[in-house]
């Protein structure tokens, strides 16, 4: 991990932070097992992981994305164990992560989806919906644990209470901005988390200093770090660490079509396509926080 801990600054109706909560937490890391003993527990996930990453059941174009996305990285960063409750936020048509971890978590541990408004009258969504119903289905032996739950306005129940012990969410604050409701989606996060659980977010990075309102973030798909640093903060939430794991340089985020001009969308066609495949996919954040043991 980079940055080691970092108390984000409180802004508004949050809860109180409390340094030695993170302190205790940190102890009881310590604690928790000699460090050959973690090592190898770290060893035998990244492994677990590894070979997932290369099975059958992934789409060669999807194995095509891990180059940008490096999912190995970015869970073990995020410090998933094939024990946990886990609850991945919006996990789109595709469950491109999905099918990551509902294979990691099958045997001993538990995967919320929460997905788009099953009843939304969204084209998009609707299909979106469908697809990924379809996609749980077709692989019972995979998928057949997965619990599907439901993320939209007035719909935020994405697990039992106190329930989870990690909360992941890829490439989606800039939609919750755009509705209108982000920081509900945060609240969410916090309560379904147990005291000492985590939240992980990989989102578009805007540069410092970039106009975020919503219907610019929605325009273009880039969020400042400090924006999302926000909403969880006013969550409850204290940063615990960042990755530039999936950091990308070569993205000037001036596109015209905002982060899908770049692939995988590839917004605008053939149109200057293989200057947008050299820059490759966003440059993004990947943020890790906890919620304070009482």
């Amino acid at each position: 991990m980079s940055g080691g801990f970092a108390l984000a600054p409180r802004r508004g109706r949050g809860r109180p932070l409390r340094a030695l909560s993170l302190a205790l937490i940190g102890l009881a890391l310590l604690l928790s097992g000699s460090d050959a003993t973690r090592a190898a527990d770290d060893t035998g996930v990244a492994e677990r992981i590894r070979t997932l990453l290369a099975g059958e059941h992934r789409a060669p174009e999807h194995k095509a994305r891990d180059v940008y996305r490096h999912p190995l990285e970015t869970l073990t960063f995020f410090g998933i164990r094939p024990d946990m409750t886990v609850v991945e936020l919006w996990p789109g048509a595709k469950g491109w992560y999905t099918e990551i971890l509902a294979p990691l978590l099958q045997e001993n541990g538990k995967l919320y989806a929460a997905g788009y408004d099953r009843e939304s009258d969204n084209a998009y969504l609707e299909r979106s919906t469908a697809e990924f119903a379809q996609k749980l289905a077709s692989r019972p032996d995979l998928y057949t644990r997965v619990a599907v739950t439901e993320l939209a306005p007035g719909k935020v129940d994405v697990a039992p209470q106190g329930s989870a012990d990690l909360v992941l969410t890829f490439r989606n604050v800039h939609n919750w901005m755009k509705d209108g409701y982000a920081q509900e989606v945060f609240d969410a996060a916090y309560r379904a988390l147990k005291p000492g659980g985590a939240l992980g977010v990989v989102e578009h990075r805007a540069d410092p200093g970039t106009p975020q309102a919503e219907d610019s973030t929605a325009k273009s798909g880039y969020v400042s770090e400090a924006r999302v640093i926000g909403f969880a903060a006013d969550a409850g939430f204290v940063l615990l660490s960042r990755s530039e794991i999936n950091a990308n340089p070569k993205d000037t985020k001036d596109h015209p079509k905002g982060v899908w001009t770049l692939p995988p969308a590839l917004a605008l066609g053939d149109e200057d396509r293989d200057k947008y495949l050299a820059i490759g996919e966003s440059d993004r954040m990947t943020l890790l926080f906890v919620k304070p043991a009482d």
